[in-house]
């Protein structure tokens, strides 16, 4: 993507159901698990640059015993952190003890971080400061062990502050204001209460507290805790718990807005947002690793028992599109072909952009997420060839000479590497006078490919804010001298904020937006955006059910090349001497690229949970009453 933007995190979860001893014999290391959770947080590196954390828990330890290990980092190579400081820790113990070095049981007793169960996450801040105290796994203690709550996730809320006051009116007194620890504070209440209330049946029957705890361990409904504590979740999540005796539940949104895969054998349970990474780490099937249904969540008990679970009523299924188009690993079966799909279904367009003149025209991509679709367009593109091939030949077999169909059949589709990113600079740093400096040097071109007669095709995965182009891309590409230059996106027109895990919450700094507002003012149509603002304000005191996106009246009056026109027009500065075209992907057509993820509030209005109307509406609000704050 050009313009790069924070996006969601990602979550591992291990389960070695097996002894430590049995990984030592089979795979040479009782670390097995420990070196599984590095490739499985390494192989999501492109979900969080940020920070990362890792927990451990291990099983049947004798009290005084510590079982818990977590260490996090906001390093700038954090994963590598967090696993060199375990790295050091486990060779500091076996340096001081090496009469050890084949003693699994002394291991498990002295070291820390191994153990039977693992939780990794990698973390892009959606906003706020990138301190540590924001970094997952959070840590919820108690000398309880089964009120230790270690969860890490990859979501938002759009209703954190309802879920902060429901946690005052049940007597707690949350530390902040954050999505994380009030679901974590909500989960802990009525783990607390559950726990409480075995421990009283418990104690009716006669049991010690000593007795009591293994039953409580066995009879603990981590469903009915999850029911409990998940009503008036509002957002996109796929959470991961695990609680201090062993028990472990990962919980995803009834929309299925986040993903979450796992995979289970008689050794392991492995729960990953992306299914190659299992299939990587592991080494199984794509047919082998299965989703985690929609508002089910999957339970792990701490005697193996594995269960998946339904907690919330699914509603309609609407996957983040976003996880096909840029986010997730290309190395998915699936999503690999989609992406090509998303290429080739574009072409119609680009074709018309260039009046079928394929043979003075050159394709490319920017590196590297669009590189998929780029083979999609350019595979269409030489059908579309053969065929004008075919047809010319056909038409003029009585006449054709040898010569003449060499030359017709040496022709082919010309495609360059003509973008080239320069540097690793990070192009979504917050502050607009920071990204305005760097983003004019994120990107070079290869020169001498082109000539003044050609049309440069660029095809990116989508474009949000527009700033790279602008600063850096088309001057760039203007410098090579082409007649023509398509900017084509394999994603639709991004025209409004989402709140369910990607940082793209001001509505102002969208491309499309700003393009829609030029045009009204240009139709003297500008008097619906002082209609749609009283619209919002009044709909503020109404509960979230009843609210209605009114921002997609702002979009109306055009249709979407009107809108692709104006944003052409905005980005092409007076300098740039070449014609600036620019092409979006369709709605309908994203869809039969990706039939599975149907998730396109962003493109759409189309929000999949009643908290997105209210974000959008006041994000609107926020940037008519010219505040820069975020909508949720």
């Amino acid at each position: 993507m050009s313009d790069a933007i924070k996006h969601e995190c990602g979550i591992a979860l291990l389960r070695l159901k097996k002894p430590l001893s049995f990984y030592k014999e089979k795979y040479g290391s009782a670390f097995y698990g420990i070196k599984k959770m590095y490739l499985l947080m390494e192989k999501q590196h492109n979900r969080g640059q940020d920070g990362a954390g890792f927990a451990s828990i291990k099983l049947d330890v004798e009290p005084g015993e510590r079982y818990i290990s977590r260490v996090r980092s906001n390093e700038s190579q954090p994963i590598q952190d967090v696993f060199g400081q375990i790295n050091k820790r486990i060779n500091e113990e076996l340096a001081s003890n090496p009469e050890y070095l084949d003693d699994v049981a002394w291991q498990k007793k002295n070291i820390p971080y191994l153990g039977e169960l693992f939780l990794g996450h990698v973390r892009y801040g959606t906003f706020g400061k990138n301190s540590i105290e924001s970094v997952h796994p959070f840590l919820r203690q108690s000398n309880w062990m089964h009120r230790n709550l270690i969860l890490a996730g990859n979501f938002n809320m759009t209703n954190v502050k309802e879920l902060f006051e429901n946690l005052v009116e049940l007597g707690q007194h949350p530390k902040q204001m954050a999505d994380t620890v009030t679901v974590m504070e909500k989960i802990g209440h009525f783990l607390d209460k559950e726990v409480m209330q075995l421990y009283q049946d418990c104690k009716e029957m006669g049991l010690s507290k000593r007795e009591a705890s293994p039953v409580i361990a066995e009879r603990l409904d981590i469903a009915k805790i999850l029911v409990r504590s998940s009503k008036n979740l509002d957002g996109g999540y796929a959470m991961v718990g695990l609680l201090g005796h062993g028990d472990a539940f990962v919980f995803r949104d009834p929309a299925g807005i986040r993903p979450a895969y796992f995979y289970e054998d008689d050794e392991i349970v492995v729960v990953a947002s992306e299914r190659p990474v299992i299939q990587t780490v592991f080494n199984v099937p794509f047919d082998k690793v299965q989703e985690i249904n929609p508002g089910s969540a999957l339970i792990i008990k701490k005697n193996g028992l594995v269960s998946m679970q339904e907690i919330l009523t699914p509603t309609v299924k609407k996957a983040c599109s976003f996880e096909r188009i840029y986010f997730s690993r290309g190395s998915d079966a699936e999503i690999y072909q989609e992406r090509k799909n998303l290429g080739k279904l574009v072409l119609p367009a680009v074709l018309e952009a260039i009046d079928n003149d394929t043979d003075n025209t050159v394709f490319s991509y920017i590196p590297n997420t669009a590189e998929t679709s780029f083979y999609g367009m350019i595979e269409a593109a030489q059908d579309f060839l053969n065929q004008r091939k075919n047809k010319y030949i056909l038409d003029n077999r009585k006449t054709l000479t040898k010569e003449k169909l060499e030359e017709i059949l040496s022709v082919k589709i010309r495609t360059e590497k003509v973008a080239i990113k320069d540097a690793k600079l990070r192009t979504f740093i917050t502050e607009d006078s920071s990204r305005d400096d760097l983003v004019a040097h994120v990107y070079d071109v290869t020169y001498g490919i082109i000539k003044p007669k050609d049309n440069l095709v660029i095809i990116d995965d989508s474009i949000v804010r527009g700033t790279t182009l602008k600063k850096s891309i088309l001057k760039m590409m203007d410098r090579l001298n082409p007649k023509c230059i398509v900017i084509v996106s394999s994603a639709p027109q991004i025209r409004y904020p989402d709140c369910y895990g990607i940082d793209m919450a001001n509505l102002g700094g969208l491309i499309a937006f700003q393009a829609a507002l030029e045009l009204l003012k240009e139709k003297n149509l500008y008097h619906i955006v002082d209609e749609v603002y009283a619209k919002c304000k009044l709909q503020e005191d109404l509960k979230d059910k009843e609210v209605v996106n009114f921002v997609t009246e702002i979009y109306a009056p055009f249709h979407q090349q009107e809108i692709s026109d104006k944003i052409a027009q905005l980005l092409s500065l007076p300098e740039i001497k070449a014609q600036v075209k620019i092409i979006f992907q369709t709605v309908k057509d994203l869809h039969i690229a990706c039939p599975k993820n149907l998730g396109d509030w962003y493109f759409t209005g189309d929000y999949p949970t009643p908290g997105g109307n209210r974000v959008v509406n006041k994000a609107f609000m926020n940037f008519y009453e010219g505040k820069n704050a975020r909508a949720y």
